[in-house]
């Protein structure tokens, strides 16, 4: 389908500071009826920011937006869903307790006579998730009991049921499997074909290229590049994101590994996930984790953290069992980044220098008193490392990106000074200069002796840092092979594979 004249949406010249914070500086962009346009930069750039202005969430200070050619000014998000647009943001934004068919349709509810019509509804939810490849989902399970990637779907889904206008992605595969993107990049495909127009926002750059016409590159709240992602190379993308050359990007640091560390013996949970884990990490060891969703990779670093309980088997860290409360897992040496940041992994109205310390106090403590100047030396010095843009580290974390979010989790995890970390999708919704440094700091943390874990679902990041990757299916720990030895396509025959099957 030939993108129209007039473009579907229109944003010429959005402005929007936050005190004396610029998050925005006369952003323009416009994307046509049947056309894909990424967003792409750095976090912290703005993006995230210019997309809230445009579903009514931020009221711009200055700039004009229209939306197929006729003036566009939400008040409020209700006004930007009745006029057509639809977000799907990077956090997933479900009611937990309510079913899959009443999040689906919350707002936008059939009813006659001031009744819900029901049957309506469901035909509409149904056909929204088997476009998604998930007819079979029950419409009346609470969404608080599905996955992280299945609840991502229920996003994705809630978007479909209206008749959207523009359609905004924000990192929308960060928590799918590869067959559950694959199936939204048809969405997508379908979408574009129906004349509707979709701003893609993602760090993941060949993702970018399947699905994008145009792009957009954002730094410090401006534009500084735009083009056809046909004429351009990845290079030059990342050279506008960060304003210089990435040489590596998955940079390598010696290390070499050494003693056992870390030992699991038959290792089960009380859910039977994972089973029967057998297991040993080497100091100065990466060990990645593949698998699909609901493979138990997750479940496998709670047990390590005593966030759920053991049914059977044995960790031994070094030459003792490490104590079986969180604190104690804790204080033997053992630091986990949970893939669930919003719910689990950070206090959301704490600062980030309380995130990043409150798991160890100890050097800044004495009789019961905080030394905050001590504190918020080293709380600065974690902010250089892994560029957490804030306006100070006394600001709440709920206020910043979801990358930076994330940079303040990682933080704590390695202001824990722990033996063996335990990183479970880390990178998820990091830019790609940002997931550089932090490949660099897992080298340098492997070279200083320390042991790690590293759950990805992205398999060129687990054979280009890893050491040796395991492959997990089902609950059981199937097969680790050094990194070498593996190719996507042997790691992704292994985990699609029925149990028992050779």
């Amino acid at each position: 389908m030939m993108p129209s004249p007039t473009p579907a949406l229109r944003m010429e010249g959005i402005t929007k500071r936050f005190g004396a914070t610029s998050a925005l500086r006369g952003v323009s962009l416009q994307v046509a009826a049947g056309e894909v346009l990424a967003l792409i930069g750095e976090n912290g750039a703005g993006k995230s920011t210019l997309m809230k202005v445009l579903s009514g969430a931020y009221r711009a200070d200055s700039g004009s937006m229209e939306l197929r050619g006729h003036p566009f000014a939400p008040k409020r998000p209700h006004d930007a869903l009745s006029a057509g647009v639809a977000m799907i943001y990077q956090e997933l934004n479900l009611a937990p307790d309510l079913s899959v068919e009443d999040n689906i349709m919350l707002g936008q509810e059939s009813s006659r006579l001031g009744l819900l019509n029901r049957s309506q509804q469901r035909r509409m939810v149904k056909e929204a998730l088997a476009m998604l490849g998930h007819a079979d989902l029950p419409l009346r399970r609470p969404v608080r009991s599905l996955s992280v990637g299945l609840q991502q779907l229920v996003e994705i889904a809630r978007a479909l049921v209206l008749s959207a206008k523009v359609i905004v992605f924000d990192e929308p595969t960060s928590s799918l499997t590869q067959h559950d993107a694959e199936n939204l990049f048809k969405v997508i495909d379908k979408l574009k074909a129906a004349g509707i127009a979709i701003v893609y926002i993602s760090h993941f750059l060949e993702e970018l290229r399947r699905v994008a016409d145009r792009f957009v590159v954002l730094r410090d709240g401006q534009s500084v590049g735009q083009g056809r992602l046909a004429e351009v190379d990845e290079a030059h993308i990342i050279s506008l994101m960060v304003g210089r050359s990435v040489d590596e990007l998955f940079p390598s640091v010696f290390h070499r590994p050494g003693d056992v560390l870390l030992t699991l013996e038959q290792l089960t949970g009380s859910s039977n996930y994972p089973r029967d884990v057998d297991l040993k990490l080497r100091r100065g060891e990466i060990l990645g984790l593949f698998g699909l969703v609901g493979a138990g990779r997750t479940e496998l670093l709670r047990l390590l953290m005593a966030l759920d309980p053991i049914r059977s088997g044995r960790i031994r860290l070094a030459a003792s069992e490490p104590p079986p409360s969180t604190r104690g897992r804790i204080r033997a040496g053992l630091a986990l980044v949970s893939e669930d940041r919003k719910t689990e992994g950070l206090a959301q109205t704490r600062s980030i220098a309380d995130n990043a310390t409150l798991s160890r106090l100890g050097p800044y403590s004495r009789w019961g008193w905080i030394n905050l100047r001590k504190r918020r030396a080293a709380v600065e010095e974690w902010m250089g490392k892994l560029q957490i843009r804030a306006r100070s580290q006394d600001q709440p974390v709920v206020q910043l990106s979801g990358g930076n979010q994330q940079k303040v989790a990682i933080a704590r995890a390695l202001h824990q000074n722990a033996e063996v970390i335990l990183l479970d999708e880390p990178t998820r919704g990091i830019d790609v200069g940002t997931k550089a440094e932090i490949y660099r700091l897992m080298g340098e943390l492997a070279a200083a002796g320390k042991a790690i874990i590293f759950v990805s679902s992205y398999l060129p990041e687990l054979l280009s840092v890893c050491d040796r990757v395991g492959v997990m299916v089902r609950g059981r720990l199937r097969e680790i092979r050094p990194a070498t030895d593996w190719t996507e396509e042997a790691i992704m025959t292994l985990a699609i594979r029925p149990e028992g099957e050779g």
